[in-house]
């Protein structure tokens, strides 16, 4: 049963009603996906951009003439990660850290406690479908940083 409201020529009442409803909805949907970046943005990465590019070559340097690779790996649910020196065994002597989570929200973050097996370092991790990021943080035996994000996708 039709209303009285669709009966009839486009008065000024109803030209108001369905301008500011089109605006309505607009303003709603801005603030719905307002309040959901800032709820999901995971804060920044560093507190200064400006000082943190004044050692950012010289680290990349030191970082490059280590000849490592490094490759992450799920095997159900662990963690398996590969760091291949330039001579084509694992680097010894390193500390492995680092963050497995998502790259947009920080909620899912987890700080996996990696073990070396001889040749790789594992870590029991809890996962779900998506996309994941590993944010590698090892360090030398000489002390030299080696930093990078290393892409999962869990199926």
């Amino acid at each position: 049963m039709m209303t009285s409201l669709f009966r009839g020529p486009i008065t000024g009442p109803k030209a108001f009603a369905i301008f500011s409803s089109f605006f309505v909805v607009i303003i709603a949907v801005n603030v719905i996906m307002a309040v959901q970046a800032v709820r999901t943005f995971p804060g920044l990465e560093v507190a200064s951009s400006y000082v943190a590019s004044q050692t950012f070559d010289a680290e990349r340097k030191a970082q490059e003439a280590l000849g490592w690779t490094a490759r992450a790996t799920l095997d159900g649910a662990e963690l398996v990660l590969t760091i291949i020196g330039p001579d084509g065994s694992a680097p010894t002597g390193v500390t492995v850290g680092g963050i497995l989570g998502r790259a947009t929200v920080a909620a899912a973050d987890q700080t996996p406690a990696f073990a070396f097996d001889g040749q790789a370092w594992r870590a029991p991790v809890a996962v779900s479908r998506g996309h994941w990021e590993l944010r590698l943080d090892v360090t030398a035996a000489d002390g030299t940083p080696f930093r990078q994000r290393l892409d999962l996708m869990v199926e």
